[in-house]
């Protein structure tokens, strides 16, 4: 049983694992790794999908940093607190650098007999390996232009500005804080004792002084280095069909949606856990894979990515429209059912598991 997987990404990488994990056979088709990938870029995994991740696909306890509170601030109510989420001294969510995840996910699969790297594909190609499933990772390659082009894209006329601060000694350092700014959100996310990342959504500009910005809203660090910035454009997408015969276009291609809540890589880890029940379930049956299983996971998982991206997006436009009218109405009332422990509850679950029925 052999399937293969169009990209070299993340969440390519990740699904990799999983499959293999599972037993099948993967060919993983893409340029040579990158081994100048970017070093200063973050992600958050939730609580939930941690375990999952450390279960089923490799254990990386090891190149975590844990968070056991988050706090949301609000500058239009005077850099008030307006949501406040912790779980009794548990962890929430942990904070990893992306090179490192990506570098131990490939030591793994370069070390596994059932994986193979291969630089080039073409339909040809494709074809004439009988794959039973092809899962298309990449937005810009020749099936994804061809069976993928119908989706809901949004240009959010904004850049995310980011880098990695050094700071004196931290012991406490596991509270990650976001404020909601008049220009947009700022992130503080702890990396270690002495590091913690920055991630600035700026409306409408791609330049801007984002040491003045850190210094203006930083309250917490002695800040002893700033890392290179980055930054780039922001937009979230939905696509409107996962799969085309036994082709099933997944991560960035079927959803992208606004860093604000850090959600991103989360919503992948989900799919992939929805994708590896269904194989497992057919594995335990003695079945074949077909490609059945694209419609399947579709109907699985299609709903829920798109009320949580909604989700997403709406808590974004609220905000800027929040901005725009001088009005601190949505802030207030966010702080006024943060307080209540059941929607603050709903808040935390939500943010962990995705959206559940």
């Amino acid at each position: 049983m052999k399937v293969c997987i169009l990209g070299s990404g993340l969440t390519s990488l990740t699904l990799a694992k999983t499959l293999v994990n599972l037993g099948i056979n993967v060919d993983i088709f893409s340029n040579i790794i990158n081994k100048n990938y970017n070093k200063i870029r973050t992600i958050g995994i939730s609580k939930s999908n941690l375990q999952f991740f450390n279960k089923n696909i490799l254990n990386i306890e090891r190149i975590l940093w844990d968070i056991n509170k988050i706090e949301i601030y609000s500058e239009i109510l005077n850099n008030e607190k307006i949501l406040k989420f912790e779980n009794k001294n548990q962890k929430l969510f942990s904070i990893i650098k992306n090179y490192q995840l990506v570098d131990l996910l490939f030591s793994s699969l370069k070390k596994n007999k059932l994986i193979n790297f291969k630089k080039k594909f073409n339909l040809a190609l494709l074809k004439s390996n009988n794959y039973k499933l092809i899962f298309n990772c990449e937005q810009n390659n020749s099936l994804s232009k061809k069976l993928f082009f119908k989706k809901i894209d949004k240009s959010y006329n904004s850049y995310a500005f980011t880098t990695i601060i050094k700071h004196k000694k931290l012991f406490d350092n596991d509270v990650a804080s976001q404020i909601f700014t008049k220009e947009g959100p700022i992130a503080f996310l702890p990396l270690s004792s002495t590091e913690t990342s920055i991630v600035y959504s700026v409306k409408g500009k791609k330049k801007i002084n984002f040491l003045e910005m850190i210094n203006k809203y930083n309250s917490r660090y002695e800040i002893n280095k700033v890392s290179e910035i980055f930054n780039f454009e922001l937009n979230s997408l939905q696509l409107r069909s996962y799969y085309h015969k036994n082709i099933l276009a997944f991560g960035d291609l079927l959803h992208k949606i606004h860093p604000l809540a850090g959600q991103g890589f989360n919503m992948s880890i989900r799919d992939i856990e929805v994708i590896s029940k269904l194989i497992k379930q057919r594995q335990d049956h003695g079945l074949d894979l077909d490609h059945s299983i694209c419609s399947e996971f579709e109907k699985n998982s299609k709903h829920k990515n798109y009320l949580f991206s909604n989700g997403i997006d709406f808590i974004h436009e609220f905000f800027n429209f929040e901005n725009k009218i001088k009005n601190n109405l949505f802030s207030k009332s966010v702080k006024f059912f943060g307080k209540n422990k059941i929607t603050n509850d709903i808040f935390k679950n939500i943010a962990d598991k995705g959206i559940v029925f």
